[in-house]
């Protein structure tokens, strides 16, 4: 017996995506007209049948995003998390939110359970490791999946990516820090042959050839205890080294410390800069200067492109950079600024 044609197959026919042929069968007004006849003309010549009954069950899980992000603990993913879910609510959207703690193992666990719960859609801020399987799911059940603040897979045509511009966010720091005084700058953290550590290194790179000043690069976790153990280690390799760019503000929240420690005044002595601009930056002493990624604006335009895709089936471009300003504060040697 010939398999039955479901909506996914009725989406794959029409060129739209799964919520776009459940909006035409619920007679949403949110879809075009032109779209509306695209999807019936794939029903027609597939010979879908509409399984109202099961379709009315479906329903209660209709508009709710799984939101699904790789470690809730880091300051700066809690607070994309926060304000994307506001920004869905605003639209008409809930949100499940998801800590896959930086494991891709529970990060597909939790992908899984989602679909079986009838999300419309995924924004994934995804862990890294093995993801391949994760993705093909969420493909086989034809849910349209945003990749956030971090590129694993490589399909972007179907899960496209948004981020804030590293590369532009970390030359404009370092070139502060330059303009600043400095003539022995660092890059410190971030894990090696990540694509995040990447972009924020070459635009490093990129500033300090610009400068004619040598990089020096010092790799490792985004984290606090990171910045405070490199700090000890900086004063004893590099004692000359007289600023830093961190690869986020974690990092940088422990080198202040850490110098501090060492007995040099970050301001001062030594220059620091962070990454990511989370709300403790400005809160820290001395306060902490930063790229500013502008959380509160990404996680609208994130919550906004994926409703349009639901709603009307408009895929979102591939790749999607916003833009990043810097906040100058005391850390690296001026009076408190706004980002700029």
């Amino acid at each position: 017996m010939a398999r039955r044609p479901t909506i996914i197959d009725v989406a794959k026919q029409a060129g739209v995506s799964k919520s776009t042929v459940s909006l035409v069968l619920r007679n949403s007004p949110s879809v075009r007209e032109e779209t509306r006849a695209q999807v019936r003309q794939a029903m027609a010549d597939l010979g879908y049948v509409y399984n109202r009954a099961a379709a009315t069950m479906r329903m209660a899980n209709a508009g709710l995003i799984g939101l699904v992000i790789n470690e809730l603990r880091n300051p700066f993913f809690a607070e994309f998390a926060t304000a994307l879910q506001m920004a869905l609510a605003e639209k008409g959207y809930a949100a499940v939110i998801a800590n896959a703690g930086e494991d891709a193992g529970v990060q597909h666990q939790v992908v899984g359970s989602l679909i079986e719960h009838g999300v419309s859609a995924f924004i994934l801020c995804p862990a890294y490791g093995e993801t391949t399987a994760t993705f093909d799911a969420i493909a086989r059940a034809g849910v349209p999946a945003m990749q956030m603040l971090r590129q694993v897979d490589d399909r972007l045509e179907q899960f496209p990516f948004m981020a804030p511009d590293y590369h532009a966010g970390a030359r404009m720091a370092a070139r502060h820090l330059v303009e600043q005084g400095a003539r022995k700058v660092a890059f410190v953290g971030g894990l090696e042959g990540r694509a995040v550590t990447q972009e924020r290194e070459a635009g490093y790179r990129d500033e300090m050839q610009r400068a004619g000043l040598a990089p020096i690069v010092v790799t490792g976790d985004s984290t606090r205890a990171f910045g405070r153990a490199s700090a000890a280690q900086l004063q004893r390799t590099q004692p000359d080294v007289d600023a830093v760019l961190c690869f986020n503000d974690l990092v940088a929240l422990g080198m202040l410390a850490g110098f501090s420690q060492q007995g040099r005044r970050v301001g001062e002595d030594i220059l620091v800069c962070g990454f990511d601009d989370i709300e403790e930056a400005a809160q820290s002493h001395p306060a902490l200067s930063s790229v500013h990624c502008d959380i509160a604006s990404i996680g609208g335009l994130a919550a906004q492109t994926v409703v349009r895709w639901l709603e009307t089936g408009e895929q979102p471009a591939p790749s999607t950079r916003t833009p990043v300003g810097l906040s100058r504060r005391q850390s690296s040697g001026g009076a408190a600024t706004g980002a700029g």
